[in-house]
């Protein structure tokens, strides 16, 4: 089946990055989305175990829609009684729009898709679904571009970042699938030791935990919670086997230690709840301290960090830049043979760190431009440590 994937564009690399592993097939990169192929299995297994799409959309049907009489014909000569149930409750959304173009603006896809829907099951001599806009059992996805139509079913249901754990009360927390990015643009597996000293809420500690154990990140959704489970093909005895076999691939323990800290105890207390939350809590070690007073925990490993900024720290530029320049000098002093990966707002003086990133990412988090900023620690210089490596 021809299935989309949805994302932040900024982290489309890691979701194709994922998408490889698991064996998909016919990757075809495109806006804000990565469009693959996959079987039943397949296709099933993908909703537990993404950590970085917001969506997965299951393609329908492309059809010519220049016109809303155009759009309405074609939608309605898809047998849709054959896809899914009157009784249940459906929603049409529009993405993209030609409107700019002499085409059709969202409102009129959104009706046209609707009422096509609704005259193919009257059509069809049997009930006409509820449109529902609040708890739809099924939402069809029109995206309209240059006078085409790609119709989708939306079957993940809520968006893939709500994994259910995270606490309210942090003034900036990473969303989830953001974290999962980070981790995967940062090389993380796993099989390193992990260090977060500036959990905050513990979201990027929470999903290193995930990884570290190959725990998918959607096994505890409920019994109808993906909206896959209301289409008519649905496979209840492979989705049964498909979520049985993922539970029984997690390991019982990481292969190396998660560790997160926070200097303040409330946020490590948060952190901690949300682990318990996400059943992790007891792969993360915690603690309270600041990060110019933690030892590393291991000779090497991946240090990843959410800078503090805006109303986590103060608008005190002074105060920001001076902690700028603490941390690179505590990853200089004490975290060599590390690598480390700190998200940094764009306007924040990241640069106070101190040290030249060998990579640096532009993403998005929530409104706020960041840089990930991605660097391998060494004792002394770089040119040194090549030195003591000796030549290729």
């Amino acid at each position: 089946m021809r299935l989309i994937a949805t994302c932040p564009e900024e982290t489309k690399p890691a979701l194709v990055h994922e998408l490889e592993a698991a064996g998909a097939t016919e990757l075809v990169p495109g806006f804000r989305a990565v469009e693959f192929t996959a079987d039943a299995a397949l296709y099933y297994e993908l909703h537990l175990r993404l950590r970085t799409a917001s969506r997965i959309l299951r393609v329908i049907r492309e059809v010519p829609a220049r016109t809303p009489q155009m759009l309405h014909s074609q939608a309605r000569r898809i047998h849709w009684p054959e896809l899914f149930d009157a009784r249940h409750g459906f929603r049409v959304e529009s993405l993209g729009a030609d409107a700019e173009d002499g085409g059709l603006a969202p409102k009129q896809v959104i009706t046209q898709v609707r009422e096509a829907i609704r005259d193919a099951f009257a059509r069809s001599g049997g009930v006409i679904p509820p449109v529902d806009t609040e708890e739809p059992r099924v939402v069809v996805v029109a995206h309209l571009a240059r006078g085409r139509c790609m119709l989708s079913f939306d079957t993940s249901g809520k968006s893939l970042h709500k994994r259910g754990y995270r606490e309210p009360g942090h003034p900036a927390p990473l969303k989830e699938t953001l974290a999962a990015s980070i981790l995967i643009l940062a090389g993380y597996d796993g099989t390193q030791p992990l260090l977060d000293p500036m959990c905050g809420s513990g979201t990027l500690a929470i999903e290193a935990a995930m990884v570290a154990v190959r725990k998918a990140p959607q096994i505890h959704r409920r019994k109808g919670e993906f909206h896959f489970e209301w289409l008519r093909d649905f496979d209840r005895e492979l989705w049964r086997r498909t979520q049985e076999r993922v539970r029984t691939e997690k390991l019982e323990a990481p292969a190396a230690p998660v560790h997160a800290s926070d200097v303040e105890e409330k946020y490590v207390a948060m952190a901690r709840k949300s682990a318990l939350d996400a059943r992790v809590e007891r792969y993360i070690r915690f603690s309270c301290a600041r990060f110019q007073d933690l030892e590393p925990p291991a000779d090497h490993g991946l240090l990843v960090m959410n800078l503090p900024y805006g109303e986590r720290i103060g608008s005190n530029e002074g105060e920001v830049r001076r902690l700028y320049e603490e941390v690179g000098d505590t990853m200089k002093r004490k975290f060599a043979g590390w690598q480390a990966a700190i998200l940094a707002a764009t306007a924040s003086p990241y640069k106070s760190i101190g040290l030249k990133p060998t990579r640096a990412i532009a993403l998005m988090n929530g409104s706020i431009p960041c840089r990930l900023l991605l660097y391998d620690l060494y004792a002394g210089s770089r040119r040194a440590a090549r030195a003591e490596d000796g030549p290729d």
